[in-house]
């Protein structure tokens, strides 16, 4: 306990979505004279100045944890380039930029594993974040995110604003987007299995070859390097943030079909679209600039998101739990 937050007024864009509901229980767990203030959707539009601004003068901020995003899986993906491109450049931008203006103590930026080319060497480097070109279909995302990058350290070059940029990879765990259409694919996968397993179906459908590798971070290891990088590190060099472990989306589904006692058949559908062809990263940065390293084994995270999904379904039996973004 360091103290840092004792005190302060602290925002948190994305407050009330899958990531910053932990990242605020995680926050409060590190002080109780910390004052939490998230702009909800339906009150602030990040992507409008005077409402920006508007959040600022309310809450009397000194720290920004910039989480929003609007995002999703491949198809959304496929779906949406130019909203998920201007969306996520126009907050991100505009935020930093009054941030700066109200002269904010310590602004984070979270980034994305998709600004990485597609093909980066393994494991993914920080400094090989700008020596290509992202993978097709989440580029408009990745680029835009980049973009804040340049921007942090910009403004510190300038102006000798203190943001931090850090790049978590592939994150999952309980109160994820469990909803087919926009989920990825840990809570895609799980959601198909059980209600498969419940109707008693011969197979589900995953998507691509499920050759492609990723590598993924369990929710709480996310928040505590979060808070801990902005508690610990102030220059703009970016860090990935992940659990440094490679496996297939084909062994993953497996896996998961394993977890959630379903015993059909996996059918590949290779129509539709693999992604980036690798993931894992160097996580060495995180550890050595403010010691912070992954916790949880993969398999265990698995088991507690399933347990929270098959619980939760329960609460909401037409189609499953959601969070507000």
């Amino acid at each position: 306990m360091s103290g840092y937050w004792d005190g302060r007024t602290v925002m948190v864009t994305g407050g009330a979505g899958f990531l910053g509901s932990h990242l605020i229980e995680e926050l409060r767990m590190r002080s109780d004279d910390v004052d939490v203030f998230v702009p909800r959707s339906d009150e602030y539009d990040l992507r409008e100045r005077a409402d920006i601004r508007r959040s600022f003068t309310e809450s009397g901020a000194d720290v920004v944890l910039h989480l929003a995003a609007t995002v999703g899986g491949i198809g959304a993906n496929r779906e949406n380039p130019g909203r998920y491109f201007y969306d996520n450049a126009v907050m991100g931008i505009e935020l930093l930029e009054m941030a700066r203006q109200f002269d904010i103590d310590k602004f984070t930026i979270l980034g994305t594993i998709c600004s990485y080319p597609k093909h980066t060497d393994i494991p993914f480097s920080e400094d090989d974040l700008f020596d290509g070109y992202p993978e097709e279909t989440n580029a408009p995302y990745g680029i835009a995110k980049k973009a804040l990058l340049t921007q942090s350290r910009a403004y510190r070059k300038q102006y000798d604003f203190n943001s931090i940029y850090l790049m978590p990879v592939n994150l999952y765990g309980p109160r994820d987007d469990f909803d087919l259409h926009s989920a990825h694919v840990i809570p895609a996968i799980i959601r198909k299995c059980i209600e498969a397993r419940e109707r008693g179906d011969d197979s589900i459908t995953a998507w691509g070859t499920g050759e492609p590798t990723r590598e993924f971070l369990y929710v709480e290891d996310a928040t505590r390097g979060i808070l801990d990088a902005t508690e610990r590190y102030s220059r703009s060099d970016p860090v990935n943030l992940g659990s440094g472990a490679e496996i297939s989306i084909r062994d993953l589904v497996e896996l998961i079909a394993d977890l959630t006692d379903f015993d059909g058949d996996i059918d590949w559908d290779t129509s539709k679209p693999d992604g980036q062809p690798r993931r894992r990263l160097d996580t060495a940065r995180a550890k050595d600039y403010f010691d912070w390293e992954a916790q949880t084994a993969f398999e265990e995270g698995l088991r507690q998101t399933i347990e929270w999904y098959e619980s939760a379904r329960g609460e909401h039996p037409t189609g499953g739990p959601q969070t507000d973004g």
